[in-house]
């Protein structure tokens, strides 16, 4: 569609290519294994469908605009300040607002090589420029976003695990990105795969805010949680970012439903640690299966594996799709020779490593 010839949006807008997320159906199956967008395979929890279903009788009515006992059971379960917290719609709406709120024309908003595509979006949204810093062993390397900081920068967007890799970097390595940021800039680490993580010492990011007033770390309830439909998600920040994304959001920014299922999701421990369990088997059996083809998975912290498959890459996601599974290509992320499959459930994961497997020795031929 051509442009207006007066009526214009801001400088950075019309570079924005939309968001284009994992297919959800593919064409002529019978039957559609959805592996390409990082969901819970298992759902929600039996307690958040409940509270989804009983928000029904509300619906007449607005919504806390202030989250509070969402808020209130975040803070119960992580052991962190109701104060500090901040809700959205997904992560999503954050990150968003955090450009919106901390950048514009002339300040750059930087991330690495291969971070998540909402960074680049909606630095350019808000009219800033985007700074890439390239990986080393599609892992974020910190001290190449340290040699891009430049009096300009004013948001540094890391996540942890990052997505599409599922790769991490480790807490003393946040601290010295932290400690190098520049006056004016933030550290925004998005730690929306957090619950994923095994290690007991990583806290996805709450010590680091704890110890300083220029970091920020955002969650979310699309991925272990299982609520994706409902766009919920929180942040954990200084008081003054607080403050500042509270006068930017919506006042009515998360419905009622989402905050009822949020509120019985985060509270409902044991069946986030047996999604958590489930992922873990499940991912690394997959892992183990796809090199046993000859494919090789990226080690992810995460519930998705990066596969590298080589100039094959998109006549695998077609061979795939023929037998009704999506997994996500990675064009957009500048990796054209791999796929991202997300982790399944037993059947799924058994599917795809059963047509990965046929595709490698129909290949070989």
């Amino acid at each position: 569609m051509s442009a207006h010839p007066t009526i214009r949006p801001r400088p950075g807008v019309m570079e924005i290519a939309p968001y284009v997320g994992g297919k959800s159906h593919a064409a002529g199956a019978n039957r559609t294994i959805k592996l390409s967008s990082n969901e819970n395979p298992l759902g929600p929890s039996p307690a958040a469908r409940a509270a989804y279903a009983a928000s029904a009788d509300g619906l007449a009515l607005y919504p806390d605009g202030s989250a509070v006992a969402l808020r209130a059971a975040i803070a119960e379960t992580h052991g962190l300040e109701a104060g500090r917290i901040v809700c959205g719609a997904g992560s999503d709406e954050l990150i968003a607002l955090l450009c919106k709120a901390y950048s514009g024309p002339g300040d750059e908003v930087l991330y690495s090589q291969h971070g998540f595509l909402m960074y680049r979006l909606s630095a350019l949204a808000a009219g800033a420029t985007p700074v890439v810093a390239p990986e080393a062993e599609l892992t974020t390397d910190v001290d190449a976003l340290i040699r891009e900081l430049t009096p300009r920068t004013r948001l540094v967007f890391l996540a942890n695990p990052n997505n599409p890799t599922g790769t991490m970097v480790d807490a003393g390595a946040l601290a010295r990105l932290a400690e190098a940021l520049p006056p004016a800039a933030l550290l925004v680490l998005d730690a929306a795969y957090a619950e994923y993580v095994r290690d007991q010492g990583y806290d996805g990011g709450v010590g680091l805010v704890r110890a300083r007033d220029n970091v920020v770390m955002t969650r979310t309830f699309s991925k272990i949680h299982g609520l994706a439909a409902l766009r919920l998600g929180w942040a954990y920040a200084p008081e003054h970012v607080v403050d500042v994304l509270n006068r930017v959001r919506g006042p009515f920014n998360v419905s009622a439903p989402a905050l009822a299922a949020g509120e019985a999701a985060i509270r409902d421990r044991e069946y986030v640690d047996h999604c958590a369990i489930q992922n873990e088997v499940w991912r690394d059996w997959l892992a183990k299966e796809l090199a046993a083809a000859g494919l090789k998975a990226v080690p992810s912290s995460a519930n998705f594996l990066l596969v590298e498959i080589g100039p094959s890459a998109p006549a695998a996601d077609e061979y795939l799709q023929l037998r009704g599974i999506v997994v996500r290509r990675m064009e957009g992320y500048g990796l054209p020779h791999h796929l991202r499959i997300s982790v399944g459930d037993e059947a799924a994961c058994r599917a795809v490593a059963g047509a990965m497997r046929a595709f490698v020795a129909e290949s070989a031929r």
